[in-house]
């Protein structure tokens, strides 16, 4: 029987490369040199679609509270507590009420302010365009207006 050698993958006989092979082998470690490179990319795409969608929500929860508070406020209430329910404890309210007998033309204005955190590192980059706070907090705003009844 014929000795056999041992034959390495990639070789059709001991030392010589297997036809077609050649330019698989100097091509080692390029797929994982090429992830190091994407995932980073990745991941801040994927931190700030999260960070986007959390934001945007926030906006439209402050603007929705402070239609919400306006219109509470045309009727000579306080809208504090309807705001804060809606928005989050978080919000800062700024309101101006309707008097009891008001004038035709006045308006109730409610403005409400409430802090974004970032829950991602999307943070620290936004502190670079200009996000102020801890891990780059953003002050939302809300405002609504409603004639008063």
């Amino acid at each position: 029987m014929p000795r056999r050698d041992a034959v390495g993958p990639g070789q059709a006989s001991a030392g010589r490369p297997r036809a077609g092979t050649v330019g698989r082998l100097t091509d080692r470690g390029a797929a994982a040199v090429e992830a190091a490179l994407v995932f980073p990319i990745l991941l801040l795409l994927i931190f700030g679609i999260v960070d986007f969608g959390r934001m945007l929500n926030a906006q439209m929860n402050a603007t929705e509270a402070a239609q919400q508070g306006a219109r509470i406020a045309s009727f000579g209430d306080r809208p504090d507590a309807r705001v804060r329910e809606i928005a989050g404890d978080g919000a800062r309210v700024d309101a101006v009420v309707c008097p009891i007998a008001a004038s035709a033309g006045r308006t109730a204005e409610v403005t409400v302010t409430y802090p974004f955190a970032f829950v991602t590192p999307m943070g620290a980059i936004a502190r670079v365009f200009g996000a102020d706070g801890p891990g780059g907090t953003v002050e939302l705003t809300g405002h609504g207006v409603m004639p008063c009844s």
